[in-house]
């Protein structure tokens, strides 16, 4: 009996974080799963949900610009001016389209704006909706006839999605200006601006017309479905040198996973 007694004890030990693990995975897809279905339902765009949706678009988008402009000019001038320089010393000028999509398009820019996103608005909604959480408001939603879920994670994770997307494409053009500039400036590009990125877009094959918004919506996306399940799950005994580490953790992790997965099926 004593035997039989422990076992459950010791495979709670071991199964517990397990458990832990995997229970906020399907979390997560239980979510998003939600708000595919919820979006698309006439009735639930209402004024409460539409205005927080533009609140956070704008806050999101707007907050994070002026980082996104400095980022862009410094990858600019890092990353693409030194690939035209670096193939043209090479006589692989032909080239410079092509390792720009692959390696700024394709990969950089997507992660960068992702790991923007996260410390800009992520956190931002981890400490709001964690503060709500543990001082009650989100039951009085409920007490009120509100559904969180609506009010509070379906405009927020979409507006993450919107607000990811319409940053990455403002980062890629100005990187790709900066690039261009400093590279005319210094004597090193010979082509028009036109005819540069004449050269990149033809290097854009369908599969990355579909990878870059893709991987941007489904990164700003999962930033804020773990932003909001980060917050909405916090404790009693939760603070912010807890909420802010896990959700941190856990908004890095989505960013590297999605952007890897995507390009392993790309």
């Amino acid at each position: 009996m004593t035997d039989v007694a422990e076992a459950p004890s010791w495979l709670a030990r071991i199964g517990r974080p397990v458990r832990v693990r995997f229970g906020y995975a399907l979390t997560m897809a239980a979510l998003a799963a939600g708000i595919l279905r919820e979006t698309l339902q006439v009735h639930t765009w209402r004024r409460t949900v539409r205005a927080e949706f533009r609140w956070i678009l704008v806050r999101t988008t707007g907050g994070g610009l002026p980082t996104i402009l400095v980022t862009g000019v410094l990858v600019g001038f890092a990353l693409v001016y030194q690939a035209i320089y670096w193939l043209g010393q090479a006589g692989q000028e032909g080239l410079v389209g092509r390792v720009i999509v692959t390696v700024l398009v394709r990969e950089v820019a997507p992660v960068l704006v992702g790991f923007l996103l996260l410390g800009r608005s992520g956190m931002v909604a981890i400490v709001e909706l964690g503060t709500m959480q543990t001082a009650g408001q989100v039951h009085a939603l409920r007490g009120m006839g509100l559904d969180p879920f609506r009010v509070l994670v379906l405009p927020r994770v979409l507006a993450f999605a919107v607000g990811c997307f319409t940053l990455g494409v403002v980062f890629v053009l100005v990187a790709l200006l900066t690039g261009f500039v400093s590279g005319s400036l210094l004597g090193v590009v010979r082509l028009s601006l036109p005819g540069f990125l004449d050269a990149v877009l033809h290097a854009m094959g369908p599969r990355d017309f579909l990878l870059f918004p893709g991987k941007l919506l489904a990164i700003g996306a999962l930033v804020g479905l773990s932003a909001v399940l980060t917050g909405l799950s916090a404790e009693r005994g939760d603070s912010l040198t807890t909420l802010l580490p896990r959700g941190f953790l856990r908004g890095v992790l989505a960013v590297l996973l999605t952007s890897g997965l995507l390009s392993l099926a790309a």
